[in-house]
Order: C-alpha cells, then sequence, then structure tokens
C-alpha cells in the first residue's frame, strides 16, 4: 500500500502540532524536530508540518499562504454526518475555523476546517448508496443542484 505523505507549512510548530493531536492524530517522534512534526493521520496518510523556512528549502517556488490562496485542500471520509460534525467540533475547540457553511446535498453531507495556519481540511460523509452508484443514481437527487 501507498503511504501519503502531506507537507503543510506552518507560522507555529508547537500551535500546529497541538491542532492536530486534538483533531485525535498522533504526531511520530522519530520524524520530529524543531522544524518539522511527522503527524499520523492513518496507517497510511502523515501529514508533515513544517516551519515555513524550513519548508521553503524543499522548492524554489514561493511558499503561498494559506490565509490568502487556495493551494490544495485534503479531504477525508467519515462514517457518519455525526463524526463529520465530531471532527469539526474538535477543530474548532482548538483554533481552527470553519470558513464556510456545512454542504448537505442529501447523498453527501461536508464540512471545511481551515487549520490555525489556514490550511484546508475537508470532511465528508456520502451515503452507501450514492458510493455504489454515484450521485446521480441516488433517487430523488441530482448531483448539479
Amino acid at each position: 500500500m501507498t503511504k501519503v505523505f502531506v507537507n503543510l507549512p506552518t507560522n507555529d510548530l508547537e500551535r500546529s502540532m497541538a491542532f492536530y493531536t486534538a483533531l485525535g492524530c498522533e504526531i511520530n517522534p522519530l520524524f520530529t524536530d524543531e522544524n518539522a512534526a511527522c503527524v499520523v493521520w492513518s496507517e497510511d496518510i502523515f501529514f508533515m508540518i513544517l516551519r515555513r523556512e524550513y519548508f521553503a528549502t524543499f522548492t524554489e517556488k514561493p511558499i503561498a499562504d494559506p490565509n490568502e490562496v487556495a493551494q490544495v485542500s485534503v479531504s477525508f471520509s467519515c462514517d457518519s454526518r455525526d463524526d463529520v460534525d465530531e471532527i469539526l467540533a474538535k477543530g474548532l475547540a482548538a483554533g481552527g475555523a470553519e470558513p464556510k457553511p456545512a454542504q448537505d446535498y442529501g447523498f453527501m453531507y461536508s464540512r471545511d476546517l481551515d487549520d490555525p495556519d489556514g490550511n484546508s481540511l475537508g470532511f465528508l460523509f456520502m451515503t452507501e448508496e450514492a458510493v455504489e452508484n454515484g450521485p446521480d443514481q441516488v433517487a430523488g437527487q441530482n448531483a448539479d443542484s
């Protein structure tokens, strides 16, 4: 299985580690130092939270300010609408922000959460029927609405 590492810039490494542990993640101390922290989301998904200055050593491109520019949004599926709401509550209590209202399409419910640095995370629940048949096939639902 492929492992996924998402690199995110931060202005405050300690604050970022506190935020992601409040969401239920763990920090892997083997890959954490004064410049970066390895946030373990799951067995196969990791966030590398990198101080902006350190992040800049990996590229010649300018590092976007995620409060001003959306470069990427990472989304996670949840097992229920309640799970979506629960993780948002944890994130908001830990200093995150909800940039827009919840989106409820009937077959799918999603909410967005910005971490304290403005990096965007999405959380969604989709009905089994929509997962198996696609949103257009869900009775009474239109994917364009």
